[in-house]
């Protein structure tokens, strides 16, 4: 912490020459508060050693919902020249391509009225959640090869679930070109074939929300979104398929250090160039998992719209709109200057502003859509890339509060039956697999997600366009 120099209200640096092996600074997106929440982990040691890894341009970054996590901290974003430079699956994370899908619905809350718990009960039922929950939609063989190589893309082809219209407003399609089914091991591919469509536990969860805030009414028109409406936040990621892949490549990558001349500050930032063997081999790997990462959110998708029919009926469920799916752990190749660099974006979300080509068309003339969840009990919110980003942050932003709390640390401060009786009493209908994983998702194991969004706001990395609060909750 002594070595971080405030470079403005809200950005800090450690500068290249705090430490003799860092390549570049190592920046935070922050107010004073937060940084000062930052100094009671690990975070920032993590985001200094992964400014030194071979590479790496501009400065390895942290967004304010930055937070410990495995080799780079969560919330941490790092542009690596393609393809000379190395790839980190622990740039990635575990859970490759966890990320938000947002649906508009046609209805308001007054007009949901007393259905709401049977809507939250509908959804619970329709979306197996929690450890080990396995779905009905099986997939073996090459039914799994086309959904690892091409996305959602294939369901809605083969077997009619969702709809084209989802795909044009999913970040890059629904699919990372060059996926490599065969560089996904069987122990991965076993774990995820009967996974397609299940939540997971953590904090993963499928939420109901109504708008109470328009703060960009433009963007906010071209979204689709309006005061009082009613909307659905689906978060998820690949599951035990993309948790095993990042296993395999960190094992793998671990063992070939010593063959590439690379000196690593920490282990767990395991890496190999992208060019090598176990570079190009992770990269296809990491992004049949990010394809089956879509396909899972995919399908969720698709089963809230059953239930909501099944609540709401047939016509009103037809007219449930996708408004975008962004992912928030993977690694891309994106041209940022003229230079083709992998951006690694963990905890981070991609914010493209107005007239990127990378957006869908409907968006060009406000931004790429932005989501930040917070945590059960409070607001969530939509916000639209900024140019900053692409100047600041090569395109990106923060994707949640951010932890300022261990699961253990939440569950001694809460229980789960508590806290479930406190959110019903501020009538938000909570479908929970245990109340132990309830208590460790608390509100309070999370950083202030208003300020957070506010600083982003601030930085220009991109800006609020609405508000949304919870009414039921769905958790893993």
């Amino acid at each position: 912490m002594s070595e971080l120099v405030q470079i403005t209200p809200e950005l800090w640096e450690i500068p290249t020459g705090s430490r003799d092996d860092m390549r570049v600074p190592a920046r935070v997106f922050a107010d004073a508060e937060l940084v000062d929440a930052i100094a009671d982990d690990l975070s920032l040691e993590q985001l200094t050693n992964v400014a030194t890894l071979p590479g790496i341009v501009g400065a390895a970054l942290a967004m304010p919902d930055v937070h410990q996590g495995y080799g780079f901290p969560v919330g941490g974003v790092a542009a690596m020249e393609a393809p000379d430079g190395v790839i980190s699956p622990g740039g990635v994370g575990y859970d490759i391509n966890c990320g938000v899908r947002l649906l508009a619905c046609p209805f308001s809350e007054a007009e949901l009225g007393p259905r709401r718990e049977a809507l939250v009960h509908e959804i619970s039922r329709s979306v197996p959640a929690g450890t080990g929950k396995h779905s009905s939609l099986r997939l073996r063989g090459s039914r799994l090869d086309q959904v690892l190589r091409e996305g959602p893309r294939v369901l809605v082809g083969a077997h009619g679930i969702g709809t084209d219209e989802d795909l044009k407003h999913t970040e890059s399609h629904g699919r990372l070109a060059g996926a490599n089914p065969d560089a996904v091991s069987e122990r991965a591919r076993a774990r995820g074939a009967d996974q397609l469509g299940t939540l997971g536990s953590g904090n993963h969860f499928v939420e109901v929300q109504r708008v109470t805030g328009i703060l960009d009414g433009q963007a906010a028109n071209v979204y689709g979104l309006h005061p009082d409406q009613v909307t659905v936040l689906i978060h998820s990621g690949s599951r035990g398929l993309g948790h095993q892949v990042c296993t395999d490549y960190v094992k793998r990558m671990d063992g070939a250090l010593a063959r590439h001349g690379i000196m690593l500050p920490d282990r767990q930032l395991a890496c190999a160039p992208q060019s090598s063997p176990e570079g190009k081999a992770y990269l296809g790997a990491m992004a049949a998992a990010a394809n089956f990462a879509w396909a899972n959110r995919h399908t969720i998708a698709d089963a809230v719209r059953h239930a909501i029919a099944r609540v709401m009926g047939q016509d009103i469920a037809a007219e449930v709109r996708q408004i975008y799916d962004v992912a928030h752990n993977v690694a891309k190749i994106e041209d940022h200057g003229g230079r083709s660099l992998c951006v690694h974006r963990k905890g981070a979300t991609r914010a493209f502003p107005a007239g990127s080509s990378d957006i869908p068309r409907a968006f060009a003339e406000v931004g790429q859509p932005v989501f930040v969840p917070g945590s059960m009990g409070t607001s969530s919110y939509v916000l639209a890339g900024e140019p900053g980003s692409i100047e600041q942050s090569f395109g990106s932003a923060c994707h949640g509060a951010g932890r300022a709390l261990s699961r253990t640390g939440a569950r001694k401060r809460i229980q789960g039956a508590e806290l479930r009786r406190e959110l019903e009493a501020r009538g938000i209908v909570v479908r929970c697999a245990s109340n132990r994983g309830l208590a460790e998702e608390a509100p309070l194991a999370y950083k202030d997600v208003d300020r957070v969004v506010a600083v982003t706001e601030r930085a220009g990395l991109a800006r609020r366009v609405a508000q949304l609060t919870p009414i039921g909750v769905v958790k893993g």
